[in-house]
C-alpha cells in the first residue's frame, strides 16, 4: 500500500552526498597482451583519475596511486591520456601534464620536463624505434604583444632510453591546427593520423593522412587518404601493414570504411552511426578480431547495439548483451571488451564471449547502495516540431516504491539540455535523473536537433540556428509532454552545463513555457566566449551562429528584460572553456532586474565538477532551489541557499 504525497516532496533513500561520493565513472578501455586496462574518475578524490589494470591471474590492480592523477588537458577535455606497452604504461599526470611510466613494482618514473605549457595526449609506442608519438599543445605567450597567442599543435615523437633521461620532443609533422590519432602500422613503416583546421570542428571536416616513415623515423612522403572540409574522419586503425580501417561521415552518417592498395570501400554501408562526436581523444567504436572480423557499436533510432562485421562478406549480426551504451572498444586475445553502460546499474568492464558461457563482468563502477528504489527507465520518445519535422528526447516517469501522489496531480517536469550541443542524451542509468526522479520529478532528457546519434543532417540542422531550434525543440517537447499529461504546465524548469546552459538561458530568455532554470557553467556572452574561449573552440561559434552579428542577438545577456523567472547558476573558478564572467555577468544582470536568482561558485573547479562536496552541493542546491521556486514543502535537510530577491 503506497501513501500520497505530493510530487517533488517524496521522501528519496537518493542523496546527493551519496551519489557525489559513491559514485565512480569509467573510461578509456585499452589491452595488452592479456591484460586489460582504464580509468576510474573518483569524486570522493577530489575528482582524481587512476589507472586501473585487470589480469585474470590477479584481477583489478591499481597502478597509479595518489597523487598521480591520470588526465590530459590538451583541447582542454583531454582523453587517450595513456597507452599501455610491452615495457609498462606511460601516462599522463594532470597537475604537470607530463609523461610518466609506471612498471611492475616500481614507483612511476617522470620522463619529459616540458614545463606546465607543454601538454600531451593520444599517446602512441613505436617499439621498434623505443620512442612515444603522440599529439603536443603547447601554450605560449607572444612576446610582442600582452594578449595570449594561440596554442600550436603539432605531433611529436620522445624517445625513451634504456637508461638515462629521455630526448626533448621532437616535431614529427606541423602546420595544421588541429592533430589526432597518430597510429602506426604493425611494421611501423607508416603513419596514420587524423588532422584539421580553424573553423571545423573534428566532427565538420577532417583530413586522414598517411606517411610514410624513413630510415629515422620522421614522415618521408605523406598522402590524404579521406576526408575534407565537409567530411569527418575518426578512429583510424590498422588491420595489417596494408589495410586500415576508418570512420567516416560521406554517407551521411558515420560508417566504417577500408583503405587499402585498391582504393576505398565502405565495409558495411547503413544509415546508422558508429561514431559519436570526438570530443576528447581516443574514443573507440570499432575494434578487429582479425582481418575479416570487426566488432562495433551501432547507434540508430534511440538504441545502440553491438555488431559483429564481416568485412569481406558485408554482413553484420548484433551480439546479445542488455547494454543499453557501448564504448572504448578493445581487443583481448581475440576476445571484445567494452564498457557497457546499463539501465539498471552502473558501467560495467565487459569481456564479451562468443560461447554459451556468456559475457563476464570484470570490473564495475562503484555507486551507492539504493535500497529498494524503484529505478525510473529511459522511455525513448519523439515528437513533432513546429517545423513539420521530429525531435527525440528520453522521458523519465517520477518513480518510487512506496509513494504516489494525488490523482489530480501533475508532477513538475524538469527539462535537461546536454552539452556539446554536438552531444546527445543517453538511457544508461543517470543518478542525478533518479535523484529528482524518486523525488517525485518527471524529466524529460533532450536531443534536439544538433544532437548526434542521428546522422550528419540533423547534426548539421543546428548550424546557424544556434540559440534557436534546440530551444523550440526544448518547447515542443514540453508541449508534447503536458499535452500527453505528463506534467504540470505551472512547474517546468530547463537546465543544463556549458553549451546545454547556453540552450537553458536562450529558452528563459525567449520563452514563456518555463517557470525556473538552472545554469552549469552555461553560457550567456556569445561576445565574451568568442574572445575569452581556448582554441579548440574558438571558431566553433561561427558554424553555430553564422552571421556575426547573432554574436549580440542570440547572446542571453542582451535579453535578460524577456527573463521572467527565478535561474541559479553553478560555476567553477577555473573554467577555461566558458570563464566565470559568464556566469558572473548574468547574476549581476539579474540582480539589476530584481528578479530571483542563486549563485553558486566553486573554488578550484574547471569545466565540470569533479570534488565530491562540490558535485553534492550542486546537485543538492539545485533541488533546494526547485522547492523553493516551486513551493514545494520537504522535510529533506537541504543546504543553505540564498536566492536573492524572492
Amino acid at each position: 500500500m503506497t501513501r500520497a504525497l505530493p510530487y517533488g516532496s517524496w521522501p528519496s533513500p537518493i542523496s546527493a552526498a551519496a551519489i557525489a561520493a559513491g559514485a565512480t565513472s569509467l573510461s578509456e578501455l585499452r589491452s595488452e597482451g592479456d591484460a586489460l586496462f582504464w580509468l576510474e574518475s573518483r569524486p570522493r578524490e577530489n575528482g582524481r583519475t587512476s589507472l586501473l589494470r585487470w589480469r585474470a591471474a590477479v584481477g583489478v590492480q591499481e597502478l597509479t596511486p595518489a597523487p598521480f592523477n591520470v588526465r590530459s588537458r590538451v583541447h582542454e577535455y583531454g582523453g587517450a591520456a595513456f597507452t599501455p606497452t610491452d615495457i609498462g604504461v606511460f601516462f599522463v599526470n594532470f597537475n604537470d601534464q607530463d609523461i610518466y611510466l609506471t612498471r611492475e613494482g616500481a614507483e612511476p618514473a617522470r620522463l619529459t620536463d616540458s614545463g606546465p605549457d607543454c601538454r600531451f595526449a593520444d599517446l602512441c609506442w613505436d617499439a621498434s624505434r623505443r620512442r612515444i608519438i603522440a599529439v603536443c599543445e603547447v601554450h605560449n605567450t607572444n612576446p610582442t604583444s600582452d594578449q595570449q597567442a594561440e596554442a600550436e599543435n603539432r605531433l611529436i615523437a620522445i624517445a625513451v632510453p634504456e637508461s638515462g633521461l629521455p630526448g626533448q620532443p621532437e616535431t614529427l609533422h606541423s602546420g595544421h591546427d588541429f592533430y589526432a590519432a597518430p597510429r602506426l602500422s604493425p611494421d611501423a613503416r607508416r603513419l596514420a593520423f587524423v588532422a584539421w583546421d580553424h573553423p571545423n570542428m573534428p566532427w565538420d571536416g577532417t583530413l586522414l593522412k598517411l606517411a610514410d616513415l624513413g630510415a629515422d623515423g620522421r614522415p618521408a612522403r605523406e598522402t590524404v587518404v579521406a576526408g575534407g572540409a565537409e567530411e569527418a574522419v575518426q578512429q583510424p586503425g590498422w588491420l595489417d601493414n596494408k589495410a586500415l580501417i576508418f570512420i567516416s561521415d560521406a554517407s551521411g552518417y558515420w560508417n566504417l570504411y577500408r583503405f587499402d592498395d585498391s582504393g576505398i570501400e565502405c565495409v558495411y554501408r547503413d544509415a546508422a552511426d558508429y561514431a559519436q562526436p570526438p570530443w576528447v581523444f581516443g574514443m573507440s567504436s570499432w575494434v578487429a578480431l582479425d582481418e575479416n572480423l570487426l566488432v562495433a557499436a551501432r547507434h540508430q533510432d534511440q538504441r545502440s547495439e553491438l555488431l559483429l562485421l564481416d568485412i569481406r562478406q558485408g554482413f553484420a549480426s548484433p551480439l546479445a548483451g542488455n547494454w543499453v551504451e557501448h564504448q572504448y572498444l578493445c581487443a583481448s586475445e581475440r576476445t571484445p571488451c567494452f564498457i557497457g553502460g546499463r539501465d539498471d546499474g552502473p558501467p560495467e568492464v565487459i569481456r564479451h564471449s562468443f560461447s554459451s558461457e556468456g559475457s563476464v563482468r570484470l570490473a564495475r563502477a562503484q555507486a551507492p547502495d539504493l535500497g529498494n528504489i524503484t529505478l525510473s527507465k529511459a522511455e525513448p520518445v519523439s515528437f513533432p516540431t513546429r517545423d513539420g519535422r521530429r525531435a527525440f528526447a528520453y522521458y523519465y516517469a517520477p518513480a518510487h516504491p512506496e509513494v504516489s501522489a494525488p490523482a489530480d496531480e501533475k508532477p513538475p517536469l524538469v527539462v535537461m539540455t546536454h552539452g556539446g550541443p554536438t552531444a546527445a542524451a543517453s538511457p544508461a542509468l543517470n543518478l542525478r535523473i533518479q535523484y529528482f526522479t524518486s523525488r517525485g520529478f518527471a524529466v524529460l532528457d533532450v536531443d534536439y536537433r544538433g544532437s548526434s546519434g542521428y546522422g550528419r543532417g540533423y547534426r548539421e540542422a543546428l548550424d546557424g540556428q544556434w540559440g534557436v531550434i534546440d530551444v523550440t525543440d526544448c518547447e515542443d517537447g514540453v508541449n508534447w509532454a503536458i499535452g500527453q499529461g505528463l506534467a504540470d504546465s505551472r512547474r517546468v524548469a530547463i537546465r543544463g552545463g556549458s553549451a546545454g546552459g547556453f540552450t537553458t538561458l536562450c529558452a528563459l530568455t525567449r520563452s514563456r513555457v518555463f517557470s525556473a532554470g538552472a545554469s552549469h557553467y552555461g553560457i550567456g556572452d556569445l561576445a565574451a566566449l568568442a574572445r575569452d574561449t581556448h582554441k579548440f573552440e574558438s571558431r566553433y561559434l561561427q558554424r553555430l551562429i553564422g552571421a556575426p552579428e547573432n554574436l549580440q542577438t542570440r547572446s542571453p545577456i542582451n535579453h535578460v528584460d524577456n527573463l521572467g523567472c527565478p535561474v541559479i547558476f553553478f560555476q567553477g573558478t577555473d573554467d577555461r572553456v566558458v570563464p566565470p564572467n559568464q556566469a558572473r555577468t548574468m547574476v549581476s544582470a539579474l540582480n539589476r532586474k530584481g528578479l530571483p536568482v542563486a549563485y553558486v561558485e566553486f573554488a578550484g573547479e574547471g569545466h565540470g565538477f569533479r570534488q565530491a562536496t562540490n558535485v553534492e552541493r550542486a546537485l543538492a542546491s539545485e533541488y533546494a532551489f526547485y522547492c523553493r521556486v516551486f513551493a514545494i514543502a520537504t522535510s529533506e535537510d537541504l543546504p543553505e541557499l540564498e536566492i536573492s530577491n524572492l
